[in-house]
């Protein structure tokens, strides 16, 4: 009788259940007990080592146990409620390249280690924010230095909309303990200069920036050290549209090139000098001199995920080499996945994570190994990486590049095989000395400038970029089925039926209100207003959320991604409540995506293409009644108290917008048509200050549920606490978008209890969550 065969500890089986561990625990709204994670875990590391062909399941429970670990530890460095909107002084490292805005400057700052600093925040991280003042020393704020700085501290929140990116995960990810404001920025000490791997690579970018004339020299320096901070919105809108964003920055191509090089040398030392072979053979030197470069070169950019993927893969084969083993690809993949989680079981919430091992993965079992036909492999390549990549893309953005399968034909051997090398060759010399670098460096700017003007070609086409609204849970594992029946070899029968176990995916339900109901979301826009009104088949859009100085705007951020998200093809009509900023500073960004045919504001507002909201005037939508209250005709302008007032009536339920109006203005509504008021759900006026909900205006509109709009923290205290006292005396139940995320409802139905972006996508690195433990004396435990 044949033993059960062994599976092996490091392959395939076990990779794939350690990442499904980690995923499980990071999906959970909530984290393990200490206890059951260190259980989990010694049990998994005994069952990885001895259960033999059972030994995924050790794996299974690594990931479980340390996934668990790390996201309690994690959490227990995050910014205490104690310590929340208090100015402390700190000091320590600008630990990243400075992001330097026209109005501030963005880092993150390592804080001492040291007794001298506040307790809660020794050793820990934070992303700072330096405003400009009327100072300068912001300015030269570089990597490596460090700083003693007075600061205001806030917990890393976020916006929380469908379709949005999610800030508080990001923070969680990279260890953020919280966000941080500079104050007293005069009395700020710069107490040693810059030094460290993070001021080489920002000194190097410099010397690129010196010896590239132009606009092309940001994508030179993204290109040869990861340095994308000169790099635009637009242009990340372009590079999406065309579906290269994994070329721009540093990529796994970058670092086999290196590698590829440095091994090359190896080679070439050895070939040239045969003697050296009696100390060690020459395939082993080149691997580890591969290995070296890799991870010097990883280094260089800033440890990146896909960099660490290509580098530990490269180290695996190095491994096998000098061990004189042979180690198929997928066992490589595998390794490399196994380090990278052990190492960081967190890097499963980044995109690069997903992308660049499922990419790596869909061509090894794709596309045969060390083939005579360069140019068809090639193409296969990227039929492969289109089909198999496009489910995940699909989830992680939401959206699908049209233009992405030709602009990678271009991208890739041009920008790989030729940009790229130049730009690491002169990025190389810059390093040794200023100059040196400026031939290499030119010629890869003018390489590169060759091909632009086809990306942004590409890219302006209406077709370019396909949005796909939020779809089911279920959709992505079948589209991942459907995906690998397609690339299945040929004389598989039954492959165009494999398209539709994609339709969950790409066309979702986009779950349209029925004929006299509408869906009302008031979306998480910080301390502004935005809400979408959908009908069984029109789109209102009252106002669009702020714009901000310091490059915040609501309408790109929040407003556009909850459109997309819930499929909205298109805008009938929106309202401008008034010309405020926290109100219409969105407007032109949500007006360059869509056109809005049918544009309201208030008469004197002063806005290109919009006609007068006035009271009185209405229009029904499937079955949905809209009218407007105030202002009435002829009203003058005065900014809050002209805000247009819109009463939308379904045939069960009333919502009314009541804009920025103060207590005046209420009570001459109730005065003039008290009936008209009356609403089950109520916008809170001007974010629930005390100048508006007055008495009389909240006992007429005998709301079930008032909602207010604010930004977590904002300096207005909005809103205030008498203010929800009195909605809440008069009988309805107040809804705070600092709070809870966007806020969803359906008018015309039985029930009208919201729901919210917290509750319906809970996660366990909610900051609400962790603040509201502590506003009730609780402190953060994972046991």
């Amino acid at each position: 009788m044949q033993p059960a065969a062994r599976m092996p500890p490091f392959g395939i089986a076990s990779a794939v259940a350690l990442v499904c561990g980690v995923t499980a625990v990071l999906l959970w709204p909530t984290v393990p007990s200490r206890v059951a994670c260190v259980i989990a875990l010694l049990a998994g590391l005994w069952m990885w080592w001895k259960a033999g062909r059972w030994r995924w399941t050790g794996a299974l429970f690594v990931g479980l146990g340390l996934a668990g670990l790390h996201a309690a530890h994690t959490l227990s460095l995050q910014l205490p409620a104690s310590l929340e909107r208090k100015v402390v002084t700190i000091t320590g490292t600008v630990d990243d390249l400075p992001e330097h805005e026209p109005r501030q400057t963005r880092f993150v700052f390592k804080v001492d280690d040291a007794p001298t600093q506040p307790d809660p925040l020794r050793g820990r991280r934070l992303r700072v924010s330096w405003a400009d003042a009327g100072m300068t020393d912001r300015g030269s704020v570089q990597a490596g230095q460090r700083w003693r700085l007075a600061v205001r501290l806030k917990a890393p929140r976020g916006l929380r909309n469908p379709g949005g990116s999610d800030s508080e995960k990001h923070a969680f990810a990279r260890r953020i303990a919280g966000n941080a404001q500079v104050r007293h920025p005069r009395k700020a000490v710069r107490l040693t200069e810059a030094r460290g791997l993070q001021a080489w690579r920002e000194g190097v970018s410099g010397r690129i920036a010196v010896a590239i004339p132009g606009d092309t020299s940001r994508f030179i320096r993204a290109l040869a050290i990861g340095d994308t901070r000169a790099i635009s919105d637009e242009d990340w809108t372009l590079l999406r549209a065309n579906g290269l964003t994994h070329l721009i920055a540093i990529s796994g191509s970058h670092v086999g090139l290196v590698g590829g090089f440095f091994a090359l040398l190896a080679y070439g030392l050895w070939w040239l000098v045969p003697a050296l072979a009696r100390f060690a053979p020459r395939q082993v030197v080149a691997a580890v001199a591969a290995t070296g470069g890799a991870v010097a070169y990883t280094a260089a950019a800033g440890f990146a995920v896909p960099t660490v993927r290509t580098a530990l893969m490269i180290a695996a084969v190095s491994l096998a080499l000098g061990a004189r083993r042979r180690v198929s690809p997928f066992d490589t993949l595998a390794l490399a996945v196994i380090a990278v989680l052990l190492y960081d079981p967190l890097s499963v919430l980044g995109a690069g994570f997903w992308l660049s091992f499922m990419g790596v993965a869909w061509l090894m079992w794709c596309l045969p190994q060390g083939g005579r036909q360069p140019v068809r492999e090639f193409l296969s390549a990227q039929g492969v990486a289109t089909i198999g990549l496009l489910p995940m893309a699909v989830l992680l953005f939401g959206q699908v590049s049209m233009a992405g399968p030709m602009a990678n034909l271009v991208a890739v051997p041009w920008w790989s095989l030729v940009v790229v090398p130049l730009s690491l060759l002169g990025a190389a010399l810059e390093s040794l000395h200023a100059g040196l670098g400026t031939s290499p460096l030119r010629a890869a700017a003018w390489c590169f400038e060759l091909s632009w003007p086809l990306f942004e070609w590409l890219g302006s086409s209406p077709f370019a970029l396909w949005w796909v609204a939020e779809s089911r849970w279920f959709a992505l594992p079948l589209a991942l089925l459907g995906a690998a029946w397609l690339l299945l070899p040929r004389g598989i029968p039954g492959k165009p039926l494999a398209l539709l176990l994609w339709l969950p995916l790409l066309w979702p339900d986009r779950q349209l209100p029925a004929h006299g109901t509408a869906e009302v979301t008031v979306i998480d826009v910080g301390q502004g207003l935005s809400v979408m009104v959908r009908t069984a088949g029109h789109t209102l859009l009252y106002d669009m959320g702020p714009a901000m100085r310091d490059g915040f705007d609501a309408g790109e951020r929040a407003v556009l991604p909850v459109l997309r998200a819930r499929g909205v093809r298109r805008i009938d009509r929106a309202v401008v409540s008034h010309g405020d900023n926290d109100h219409a500073g969105g407007l032109e960004t949500v007006r360059a995506a869509f056109p809005l045919p049918s544009l309201l504001a208030p008469e004197g507002v002063g806005l290109e293409g919009a006609r007068d909201c006035v009271a009185g005037e209405s229009w029904t939508w499937d079955g949905v009644h809209f009218r407007f209250l105030h202002p009435t005709p002829y009203f003058p302008y005065l900014a809050n108290d002209s805000s247009c007032v819109l009463r939308v009536e379904s045939r069960q339920g009333v919502l009314l917008l009541a804009g920025d109006i103060g207590d005046i203005i209420e009570r001459q509504l109730v005065r003039r048509d008290p009936a008209a008021l009356v609403a089950q759900v109520v916008v809170v006026a001007h974010h629930g200050s005390e100048t508006s909900s007055d008495p009389a205006f909240v006992n007429a509109t005998k709301a079930r549920h008032a909602i207010v709009s604010t930004g977590y923290g904002n300096m207005f205290r909005h809103p205030r606490p008498g203010i929800v006292r009195r909605w809440r005396d008069a009988g309805a139940t107040v809804w705070d978008t600092a709070r809870t995320g966007a806020i969803t409802f359906r008018l015309g139905e039985t029930t009208l209890a919201p729901e919210t972006r917290r509750q319906t996508h809970p996660r366990l690195w909610d900051a609400e969550q962790r603040l509201a433990q502590g506003r009730a004396g609780l402190s953060y435990r994972s046991d």
